[in-house]
């Protein structure tokens, strides 16, 4: 109650508050001086010539204050420099009351005003320190803060020291660093460990949880100090880059958990190359899907490269309200023009409309239904929007000249066993008949792993699933994937427009693929658990093998012909140009696609895929 009162005061209720309790100590020390000197609590009958100090540092002393702005001084960041601050305002007062007493030939003894500078100093110290520490108690309750271990003695973690003494919830008890220059000193009021002492604290409960302070630290580093922490059964959490430190957020809410980044088991590749800003620099930029996953951060991205003109292309009206109110500040501020377009990619006349009126020069297409066991049931949807949708919008655009054209695509597609790999594959079908006759426009497409993190991927089950206290779903302990973040794949698809010749296949060379239960360990072991699984009885979160979806592979290829492989400016981005179609069956396919989807048919869907598709095999097929 008195905690949430304290903490409602305006900021101006505030600042008379401590204008009002320093006047006071200036008073009451000037009492405190004489009552030293004088060796009694009632010096008043021996003072009685001296009784003007009172009022006259009174109105001196308020005035000093404000003009130190010590009243300014926020409680929370009290530190070295505000102390010198009370220093200065002690010293001028000892300074004020030794030339008053002088110039109005006062009988004081000279040592009062150096025990009066003393003594106000002092207390206006420890009251800023008591409150402090009786903000801190009403804060928690009286409750006992998680204690927690800061790894990483450095300048990152000093500052995070500062701001978790603010904290509610947190304590900070320890440092830990690796170097040993830094074992036993003291910083910041902490003692600094060595890292083999941490399961010691762990297990006795001295430490609960451990923040790892060292942004600057290369990945690889940083997945390996992971793995070695996970063992602790503490939960972890890591501060972000310096890029937000320096960017003066409060590091008390800046500590996130582990991102979806640090389970790559690689570095994240560098994608940012001046050529793709470049390629997008006053252009008119449409994003097909801009509410989606990618697509949102397709545009996000895009507002680095200065373009003319974003124009956000979505079905989805709560899609498009939310990615637009999250850009349009942004763009505003950027000079760049925002349009929002609500339609269907499927619709020929809107996209038709939209291209022509908005003067589009570069298409990026991501709209695209792409949940594996949806499509599996609905199938003729799917056709008609990853397939169908995309000749629409890709011709609709080498009509309007436009200049690009990048389809976003899936390693689904190569050789696939599902209705969703294979629609994308007939897209890219199509893509790569326009480029043959495309006078204009030039055509590529972008093949994805799993983006960590987007709709539907498997990381937000496995962090909703323990967090429910599991069991966590694995569908095969074989089943391997690659794996990208969001912001690779989206800076994956501007390269690929920047590098774009006309009908290549772009990929990102993301080493070797993933085990997923090997994700799913992980997962639980960062969230301070054990896993529970078949040789590990004793875990706190069950791993359970469910069995392979309808259409599930075990393991994902990036490249139908790994020997049309052929480099690129950018020694991590693969690009291939793979056999195709002819022209009359791409139209033959597209006719029997239409027919199909006309007559509702979607055993005549399965078998055109089957037909069509290099690769695809389904046992679906066998029952059509």
């Amino acid at each position: 109650m008195l905690y949430s009162v304290l903490s409602n005061l305006s900021r101006f209720q505030k600042r008379m508050l401590f204008l009002s309790l320093d006047t006071f100590l200036v008073l009451f020390s000037l009492y405190v001086a004489f009552a030293l000197r004088f060796g009694t609590l009632a010096p008043f009958p021996l003072i009685h010539g001296s009784w003007i100090l009172w009022p006259v540092l009174g109105v001196l002393g308020a005035g000093m204050i404000m003009l130190l702005r010590l009243h300014r001084i926020k409680l929370h960041a009290f530190e070295g420099r505000a102390i010198l601050r009370l220093a200065a305002a002690a010293f001028l007062l000892t300074v004020t009351a030794m030339a008053v007493s002088y110039l109005l030939r006062l009988g004081a003894p000279r040592s009062v005003p150096v025990i009066f500078g003393t003594v106000f100093f002092l207390s206006a110290l420890m009251a800023r320190l008591g409150a402090l520490a009786l903000l801190g108690y009403l804060a928690t309750g009286g409750a006992q803060a998680v204690p927690v271990a800061v790894y990483g003695a450095g300048s990152a973690g000093i500052q995070l020291v500062s701001a978790l003494r603010q904290s509610r919830e947190v304590r900070p008890v320890v440092f830990v660093d690796d170097n040993p220059a830094l074992w036993g000193l003291i910083v910041s009021g902490l003692m600094v460990q060595r890292p083999e002492k941490l399961a010691a604290m762990a297990r006795s409960g001295r430490i609960q949880r451990v923040l790892l302070a060292m942004p600057s630290t290369p990945r690889s580093r940083l997945n390996a100090l992971l793995e070695k922490l996970s063992a602790l059964g503490c939960d972890m959490q890591i501060l972000p880059s310096y890029v937000d430190l320096i960017s003066g957020r409060e590091l008390a809410g800046a500590l996130q958990t582990v991102a979806p980044d640090e389970l790559l088991n690689r570095d994240m590749v560098d994608l940012d190359i001046p050529d793709v800003a470049k390629a997008y620099a006053g252009r008119v930029v449409m994003v097909t899907g801009a509410g989606g996953s990618i697509g949102s951060e397709l545009c996000r991205q895009l507002l680095n490269c200065r373009p003319a003109r974003i124009v956000l292309f979505e079905r989805s009206e709560y899609a498009l309200y939310e990615i637009d109110r999250e850009l349009r500040p942004l763009a505003e501020a950027a000079g760049i023009a925002v349009t929002t377009r609500l339609g269907s990619v499927t619709n020929r006349a809107r996209v038709q409309n939209v291209l022509a009126g908005e003067a589009v020069e570069i298409v990026l297409h991501a709209a695209a239904y792409k949940h594996v066991p949806l499509v599996e049931e609905n199938e003729l949807e799917g056709a008609r929007n990853n397939v169908l949708g995309t000749q629409t919008v890709a011709e609709a655009a080498m009509a309007a000249g436009v200049e690009r054209f990048i389809l976003v695509s899936t390693d689904k597609a190569v050789r696939p066993t599902n209705v969703m790999g294979a629609t994308k594959r007939l897209a890219e079908m199509v893509i790569q008949d326009l480029q043959t006759r495309s006078p204009r426009t030039r055509f590529a497409m972008v093949r994805f792993g799993n983006v960590m993190g987007s709709s539907g991927s498997v990381l937000p089950l496995f962090q909703r699933q323990i967090e429910q206290g599991g069991p966590v779903t694995v569908t095969h302990p074989e089943v391997t994937r690659f794996f990208m973040t969001i912001p690779e794949a989206s800076r994956l698809v501007l390269l690929a427009g920047a590098y774009s010749r006309g009908g290549e296949v772009f990929v990102l060379d993301m080493g070797e693929a993933v085990k997923i239960i090997d994700v799913a360990r992980r997962m639980i072991s960062l969230s301070g658990r054990r896993p529970r699984e078949q040789g590990s009885p004793d875990g706190d979160i069950e791993i359970r093998i469910t069995g392979l979806r309808p259409g599930e592979k075990l393991y994902e290829e990036l490249l139908i012909d790994n020997d049309s492989l052929r480099a690129t400016p950018h020694d991590k981005i693969l690009c291939a140009e793979e056999g195709q179609l002819s022209q009359i069956e791409v139209a033959a396919m597209l006719r029997e696609i239409q027919e199909a989807l006309g007559k509702g048919d979607a055993k005549a869907l399965r078998r055109i895929i089957a037909a069509r598709v290099e690769g695809y095999h389904s046992p679906q097929v066998a029952a059509v």
